[in-house]
C-alpha cells in the first residue's frame, strides 16, 4: 500500500514539474518595494512572467490576470496602470513575421533595468554607510574617479552598467542574464569597472556571450587582479604567452 502512495506521489510531482515553470531574478524580490511598487504589483508581474514562460500567453487579459490572482479586475487594471505610469511596464505592438498579423506583448525589460539600478545604489549605500566619516567617503570617491578616468575610456555610470550590457549586445538582456550581472555585483563583489573591463576584453576576443565574460571575471579573480590596470597586465601576458 506503501508503494502505491509513493508511486502516486512521484506522479504528482512529475505532472506539477511538467507543467512549466517561471524564473524570478532575486533582484526583483529585493528591490520592488524600494521602487514604489505594493505586494499585489510584484505578483501581477510575476503572474505575466507565468502566462509567457509556461503558456505561452504574451498578452494576458485583464480578465484572466484577475482569476489568476483573485482579485477585482479594476484592482488589477489599476496595478498595470500604476506600474506603467512609473514606466516599469510598457504594452508593445509586433508583427508576425509569416502570416504579418500584429499582436501585442507586455514588456518588462525596464522593470530589470531599474532594478539593477536600484540594487546597484543600495550597495553603494551599504559601502558608505561602513566608512568612518564623511570625509572618508568623499575621499574614497574621488580616488575611485581619478582611476576609472584612466582606465576606462569615458566609461559610463555604475547606474548604467546593465544599459552598457545592452548597448554592446544589441537587445534587451534577458531576465537570466539580469540576474548574472546582479550576482556578480552582489555575490561575487567583483568592480564595476572590473565588469565592464571584461565586457570590452570579451568584445575584442570576438566573444561576446556570458559565459565567456565569467571565465574572464573567474580567471582575474583567481589570480587576485583587482582592477582594470591588473586586468590589462594579465590580459597582454595570456596573450603574449599564447603567440
Amino acid at each position: 500500500m506503501k508503494d502505491e502512495i509513493w508511486k502516486a506521489y512521484a506522479r504528482g510531482l512529475t505532472d506539477a514539474m511538467s507543467g512549466g515553470g517561471v524564473f524570478i531574478p532575486s533582484a526583483l524580490l529585493r528591490t520592488y518595494r524600494a521602487l514604489g511598487l505594493e505586494e499585489s504589483d510584484m505578483m501581477l508581474l510575476v503572474h505575466l512572467m507565468a502566462f509567457r514562460e509556461a503558456e505561452g500567453n504574451d498578452f494576458p487579459t485583464p480578465e484572466q490576470l484577475a482569476d489568476r490572482m483573485g482579485m477585482p479586475i479594476n484592482a488589477v487594471m489599476q496595478s498595470i496602470r500604476k506600474m506603467m505610469k512609473e514606466g516599469l511596464l510598457a504594452i508593445e505592438e509586433e508583427a508576425d513575421p509569416v502570416s504579418g498579423v500584429r499582436f501585442e506583448r507586455y514588456d518588462w525589460t525596464s522593470f530589470l533595468l531599474r532594478s539593477g539600478q536600484q540594487l546597484a545604489a543600495m550597495r553603494r549605500e551599504a559601502g558608505g554607510a561602513s566608512s568612518s566619516s564623511q570625509a572618508a567617503r568623499q575621499a574614497a570617491a574621488g580616488s575611485f574617479s581619478a582611476q576609472a578616468a584612466e582606465s576606462i575610456d569615458a566609461a559610463p555610470a555604475a547606474d548604467n552598467l546593465f544599459a552598457v550590457f545592452e548597448q554592446e549586445f544589441g537587445r534587451p538582456l534577458s531576465p537570466m542574464e539580469c540576474e548574472t550581472i546582479a550576482a556578480w555585483l552582489d555575490q561575487d563583489r567583483y568592480s564595476d569597472e572590473i565588469i565592464r573591463f571584461a565586457l570590452k576584453e570579451a568584445v575584442f576576443a570576438g566573444k561576446l556571450h556570458f559565459r565567456y565574460i565569467d571565465r574572464i571575471l573567474l580567471e582575474w579573480s583567481r589570480n587576485r587582479v583587482t582592477n582594470t590596470e591588473e586586468a590589462r597586465a594579465h590580459s597582454q601576458k595570456f596573450r603574449g604567452g599564447r603567440g
